[in-house]
């Protein structure tokens, strides 16, 4: 036999990068658009950023001081409050007379129109319901009359309340009944009659007699409050100016509401000073994002051609990056302009981790690393949070879930790793703590607290938006492959039980084809799951195939050469129908279509020939070829090279390390010759490996076992 030389696989590897190069140009306008609109979008993510001013602690102890970095004003609340008891150091006390002795005065009035029959002959023109009627209404006004002093009715008519029924008096003594003066009784006379229509002389007569009588004067409270209230609405806030490069606060002074005030003004005007909306600050965003763009996709270029040449995972990593971005923001949103100040116990968001395994789970680990860092600075840079803790908290968590992702099989076990981030985080918490030279405090006991459930909303989040995402950009995860394992899906259920010969054939060689991946640095799992499917389209005609007969008559005994090998070939397209009728991923539709690639159904093609009295000419080979494509992944080229070597193997009367290397060599050389691993982009060193492990699992797969004596 012919030694394949190295050339030939040069030649091939060649034309291989030629055809990856060309898919390389066809996506480019694509891969451009995808950079345009991740420099746009970073841009805007950077330009409208939180001024980072210096966090505190309300009664806590600065450690440093603090200065104005520009001018400002802030709401001087101590200022506010003394303004506010400066306008309410003029009101004075507000009486009434008492609800009960008007009542009671009433009352007497009441018994004397019955009992005494004098007041006829004092009003002979009076009626008994007219008194009663005007005895009423000077009841009311009795009522309602308040007593203050000049300087308190004035606030009160400045507030527009109804001060009609306010009189300038001030009782010299409310601890007894008193008998106020005939200028009281002048104003509620006056009163009585602009409010109502009655005789005076009726009127006269009702307030002679309770004139005669003492009041128990009483101060009215509720009144006084309701002014107080008013008229502290009415003074405006002060708002004290504080000039750039003025101390704000002093080392060890104690942090107050105002220091925190003068804090958030200072805040607000440096935000409002970076003058957003000019050309320059714009062109400068997008100078950053540029920057950033352009180092991200030559780090990719060079260490991840993979994913740089793929515009599938290429837009899935831009969107996880965009969708962290977007939450981040969404989180310091809602901590800084929430009303219960939560900024001060949440101070270390957990962002990052959210999107360190989701590329972990989609993409690998060294993605994920390269992510992480980028978004570390990124989001220490443009969110208002304390750089250097941010940085080291976050990286710390995100390097554990990357070591702690190495295999993920199940969902659940996504909990699991974020749990572990949440423990390494503690002692980072209390090294910051000890590093401020206290033990233990409350803050320390929220940051624990606030980190526990960012660490919850990341993993319900991922959880969320795995399926989704695995869904969208077509990705097969570790997780979704175990799931495709699982014995009782329906479609490896029906080969148990109608192809039981394919499904053993497919159950050894995943075993084989996932070693096999495993020694190139290929998707093993991948290999070892979709193997199981490949075969599925032999479900439609089960005993065309030697692995599925049970013995006695061959049924292609009964078919021409053409018939036999257009059964045989149609398994892939029968495959492709159920892989789809089954919702099988797009990858094992690739696996199935590909395996064969366009190979020659060899046996078969031979038998036509025999029959055309060994003419070649006259057998049209392209009948006897699988339809394809040809493999277009690593791992299809392997699962066809197990494939073929596989079914070989087992006519092998004498299995040793020789005849072995014999079949593998001369299996892959045909393969090769036939152009088969032209577009997988498999090179020379890797079929190397790739024959070496094949012939040594094989071995082991056929061992010999002792012999027993019989009994």
């Amino acid at each position: 036999m012919k030694e394949p030389k190295e050339e030939d696989f040069q030649d091939r590897d060649k034309k291989s990068s030629i055809l990856l190069e060309r898919l390389q140009e066809r996506n480019l306008g694509w891969r451009l658009l995808i950079g345009f609109v991740s420099v746009i979008l970073l841009s805007i993510f950077l330009h409208f950023r939180e001024a980072r001013i210096e966090i505190l602690e309300l009664n806590t102890t600065a450690s440093r001081f603090i200065v104005s970095q520009v001018d400002f004003e802030f709401p001087d609340e101590e200022a506010t409050v003394i303004l506010k008891q400066d306008a309410l150091h003029e009101i004075g006390e507000i009486y009434k007379i008492d609800e009960a002795s008007i009542r009671e005065a009433r009352f007497e009035f009441e018994n004397f129109l019955i009992q005494n029959r004098e007041w006829k002959a004092e009003m002979p023109s009076s009626t008994f319901e007219e008194l009663y009627k005007t005895a009423d209404s000077f009841e009311d006004i009795l009522i309602q009359s308040r007593f203050t002093d000049a300087k308190t009715l004035e606030k009160i008519r400045d507030q527009d309340l109804p001060g009609s029924y306010y009189q300038i008096y001030l009782p010299a003594t409310i601890d007894e009944p008193i008998l106020l003066p005939n200028q009281v009784w002048n104003a509620l006379t006056t009163l009585a009659m602009r409010n109502n229509h009655f005789q005076s002389s009726n009127l006269d007569y009702v307030v002679s007699f309770f004139k005669k009588r003492r009041w128990v004067i009483q101060e009215d409270f509720t009144a006084k409050s309701q002014l107080r209230q008013l008229i502290e609405q009415e003074v405006p806030e002060k708002f004290t100016r504080v000039k750039a490069g003025s101390r704000i606060i002093d080392q060890g002074e104690k942090v107050s509401g105002r220091h925190l005030a003068m804090l958030q003004a200072m805040k607000k005007e440096l935000n409002y000073s970076r003058k957003l909306w000019e050309p320059l600050p714009i062109v400068s965003s997008l100078l950053f994002s540029l920057v950033f763009v352009i180092l991200s996709a030559l780090y990719f270029r060079m260490n991840q051609p993979d994913v740089f040449y793929s515009l599938r995972k290429l837009s899935l990593l831009v969107c996880i990056i965009f969708l962290t971005l977007i939450l981040a923001k969404s989180a310091e949103y809602l901590l800084l302009h929430n009303t219960t100040h939560l900024m001060d116990s949440l101070r270390y968001p957990l962002i990052i981790p959210f999107a360190t395994v989701l590329i972990c789970i989609l993409l690998n680990g060294r993605i994920a690393l390269y992510a992480s860092t980028f978004l570390a600075i990124i989001l220490s840079v443009t969110l208002a949070v304390d750089h250097s803790r941010f940085l080291i908290i976050n990286i710390v968590s995100s390097l554990i879930i990357i070591i702690c992702t190495r295999s993920l099989y199940k969902r659940k076990e996504v909990f699991l790793v974020l749990g572990k981030a949440y423990l390494s985080v503690i002692p980072v918490l209390f090294a910051f703590h000890f590093a401020a030279n206290t033990i233990w405090s409350l803050s320390l006991a929220d940051d624990i607290l606030s980190s526990f459930i960012f660490m919850v909303v990341s993993a319900i989040l991922v959880a969320s938006l795995l399926p989704l995402l695995e869904s969208l950009f077509q990705v097969m995860t570790e997780m979704t492959l175990m799931e495709f394992m699982d014995p009782n899906n329906e479609l490896l259920r029906r080969m148990t039980v109608e192809i039981p010969g394919t499904y053993q054939h497919c159950l050894v060689l995943g075993n084989l084809a996932e070693l096999m991946a495993l020694s190139i640095g290929a998707d093993g799992l991948f290999c070892r799951v979709s193997t199981l499917y490949h075969d599925i389209g032999k479900l439609n005609n089960p005993h065309f195939f030697t692995e599925n007969q049970q013995g006695g008559v061959n049924i292609h005994q009964l078919l021409t050469p053409f018939e036999s090998a257009q059964v045989i070939i149609n398994h892939v397209k029968d495959g492709e129908v159920l892989a789809r009728k089954y919702h099988l991923p797009q990858t094992f539709i690739d696996i199935i279509r590909e395996h064969h690639g366009t190979t020659l159904v060899y046996y078969f093609f031979c038998k036509e020939v025999e029959l055309m009295g060994g003419n070649v000419q006259e057998v049209d080979e392209s009948k006897f070829r699988y339809p394809g494509p040809k493999p277009h992944s690593k791992e299809s080229a392997i699962i066809m090279i197990a494939d073929t070597v596989e079914a070989a193997s087992r006519s092998l009367e004498n299995v040793t390390e020789a005849s072995l290397n014999e079949l593998v060599l001369r299996m892959v050389k045909n393969r090769a010759d036939d152009g088969q691993f032209d577009e997988c982009c498999l090179t020379f060193e890797e079929l190397g490996i790739l024959k070496k492990t094949l012939v040594k699992t094989l071995l082991l797969t056929h061992h010999v076992r002792v012999k027993y004596p019989t009994k």
